[in-house]
């Protein structure tokens, strides 16, 4: 279990790099290379398929990845349930099973955008992907073990072990027993049909729709109901939306609406900036939420607005596609999509900054040069 923190501890401002509390305003540090190196994000252009390829889905482990023999892994439910069970994967592969289509996303995608800039894994805009989750639904388990009436949360924890914010842990989350419960909620032992990648969470990962991708622990080794609020580092002190260091903020939980476009035409090495002929081009990309289902896609050209053509996601909380034709007028070029989800919420033209640098979802601009 991670190492609880007392009520001092949580109001400090959370450890992320060795100078914490420093916003950047200048070049990328060796330690935000260091994480950048070791996670990954999804190239826009993977934007066209409906599933992303393992490879290509966005990446984040805290910690190192953990070896983990599977023939003698076991997960552990207890705390305040009836029954406690203990299961091998074999045994889980055996309960019963569901596939859901999920995109997941970085609470800190686009962090690398705020000025100052938050000091962390320094994402761009990718750090999102849609993936086909196989497992057992984690509301099946907890009927097995049967949750106690006084319970309030679950509380996840993963193999994977560090120091972050001076505190030893393995990364462990909690959700509201409501939220435990729902049916959707998976945990995976398949991704895209084939066995989890090892870097994904082999050999089972949870799986939540609609929240930011923090709360989907992976290499799964104990599962507790508890009967108070899980005060792990992860859950009271990152992945908060504060104003300053000493504000005790607010947790993060559902994906912010958010739509990408796929980057047209050729790109220039060094700087991305895209090349394409004039003429017509059909701008497409993707979008997503866990507020509501996605009603409307807007894209920009040069500032001004026109809705794109919206297909039927593959699930709840698996993004949608969006088309638009455009004529490319020979010049520069400036594009840009907004979302707007069924409870209003619509992506901003600026983006409000926040201490961590979480939930950024502000539109996309794309600079092309049109020959």
């Amino acid at each position: 279990m991670s190492k609880h923190t007392s009520g001092s501890q949580r109001r400090q401002a959370p450890r992320l790099t060795p100078h914490p509390g420093e916003p950047s305003h200048g070049p990328l540090t060796g330690e935000e290379l260091q994480l950048a190196v070791r996670n990954h994000s999804m190239p826009l252009e993977a934007l066209r398929n409906d599933i992303t390829p393992p490879g290509l889905h966005y990446l984040l482990d805290h910690f190192d990845i953990p070896f983990i023999d599977a023939e003698h892994w076991h997960l552990r439910i207890g705390g305040a349930v009836q029954r406690s069970l203990e299961l091998s994967l074999r045994a889980l592969r055996k309960a019963p099973s569901i596939s859901v289509p999920v995109t997941l996303e970085c609470a800190g995608n686009g962090r690398s955008l705020l000025r100052p800039r938050p000091l962390s894994q320094p994402w761009m805009l990718e750090a999102v992907g849609t993936a086909t989750w196989t497992g057992v639904p984690l509301a099946y388990l907890l009927s097995q073990a049967g949750v106690e009436d006084d319970a309030v949360e679950v509380v996840f924890t993963g193999a994977d072990t560090g120091i972050q914010g001076g505190v030893r842990q393995q990364y462990a989350r909690s959700l509201p027993v409501s939220e435990a419960l729902r049916p959707d909620v998976v945990l995976a032992y398949r991704m895209n049909g084939a066995e989890l990648p090892t870097q994904h969470g082999y050999p089972l990962r949870l799986v939540v729709p609609g929240w930011y991708g923090m709360a989907s622990v992976k290499w799964l080794s104990s599962i507790k109901v508890v009967t108070k609020p899980f005060d792990g580092f992860q859950q009271q002190i990152a992945y908060r939306y504060q104003q300053d260091a000493e504000d005790a903020g607010t947790p993060v939980t559902w994906i912010k609406v958010r739509s990408l476009m796929v980057p047209p035409g050729i790109p220039d090495f060094f700087t991305r900036r895209r090349i394409l002929p004039a003429g017509p081009v059909m701008l497409m990309g993707r979008a997503w939420s866990g507020e509501g289902a996605v009603q409307r896609v807007d894209v920009g050209i040069d500032g001004k607005w026109a809705p794109a053509h919206l297909e039927h996601p593959a699930a709840p909380f698996a993004w949608c596609a969006w088309t638009m034709p455009w004529v490319a007028d020979p010049g520069e070029h400036e594009l840009s999509c907004r979302a707007t989800d069924a409870s209003g919420a619509v992506q901003p033209l600026e983006q409000v900054w926040n201490y961590q640098g979480m939930g950024n979802n502000v539109v996309q601009r794309i600079k092309v040069t049109v020959e």
